[in-house]
């Protein structure tokens, strides 16, 4: 199968819903692959991979590391890295550790928390080559200036402000936008006025696609299940019960049998 281009998802705007998912590595990159269009290697990975309480920590060298992984897995979906905290601050600095990113990774795109006043800083990796999705609403970058994750857009002065950052985010470069944590009927205004495609993460289903972190959807992320959150397996009771035979059969001498010696 192709490899997914900017191209092809900008197509699907309208006509087809797009799959996005988290990846953190080879393994299960490989596993997503033949289903998702879009894989993000995510900074929720400081939470469900290094089992920190939020997504901030994270250096541009871990990004990168995980990215590098998840490339080797990836051969066909749409590849996305975070931009993660502090990485940002400035035009000048965002582009260095965009270009960094970019030529350690063979990823697709970066994504950028942040709202209209990123405009400038869009526009200017833009310019030089790279692929930014934007990503607006709830800000896990934020949680804590924000005294935790709040629904952004409540009320209509805010969800106003975030339709202006949507239009000023598209105007300056930005080839998708994620909306994350909005009530869905605000989701539904801001992917009608934009052009480029909208992925929604609790926003509702009138985004032009979808995206959910890995650990959260198989179950494996048991420290909290947000709303928003389906879970379609029960992935860590799962293990558990594969991690307690194989022990018990390691203890009872039951593994390694016969089948599983080498004879000769």
């Amino acid at each position: 199968m192709k490899k997914v281009t900017i191209g092809d998802l900008v197509a699907k705007k309208n006509r087809e819903k797009i799959v996005m998912i988290t990846a953190y590595d080879a393994l299960f990159a490989r596993l997503f692959d033949d289903y998702a269009d879009m894989i993000l290697v995510g900074d929720s990975l400081n939470m469900s991979f290094g089992g920190k309480n939020e997504t901030i920590g994270l250096s541009v060298d871990e990004m990168i590391y995980h990215a590098k992984a998840v490339q080797m897995g990836a051969k066909r979906a749409f590849l996305v890295v975070d931009m993660p905290f502090g990485s940002t601050i400035t035009p000048k600095i965002t582009l260095k550790n965009a270009v960094k990113i970019y030529k350690n990774t063979l990823c697709d795109a970066v994504k950028i928390e942040g709202s209209k006043e990123m405009a400038q800083t869009i526009k200017l990796l833009n310019q030089n080559g790279i692929a930014v999705i934007a990503h607006i609403g709830l800000k896990p970058q934020l949680s804590r200036k924000e005294g935790g994750y709040r629904v952004a857009g409540k009320d209509e002065n805010e969800a106003n402000a975030i339709i202006e950052d949507a239009l000023a985010l598209e105007a300056a470069g930005a080839k998708m936008v994620l909306i994350e944590g909005v009530p869905s009927h605000l989701a539904k205004r801001v992917t009608q006025a934009l052009s480029v495609p909208t992925i929604g993460i609790g926003a509702g289903s009138d985004t032009d696609g979808q995206v959910l972190v890995w650990s959260d959807a198989f179950g494996f992320y048991e420290e909290f299940k947000p709303k928003f959150v389906k879970r379609y397996l029960d992935g860590a009771n799962l293990i558990r019960e594969a991690m307690k035979k194989y022990a018990d059969e390691v203890k009872n001498i039951k593994f390694p049998s016969q089948e599983y010696e080498y004879t000769k």
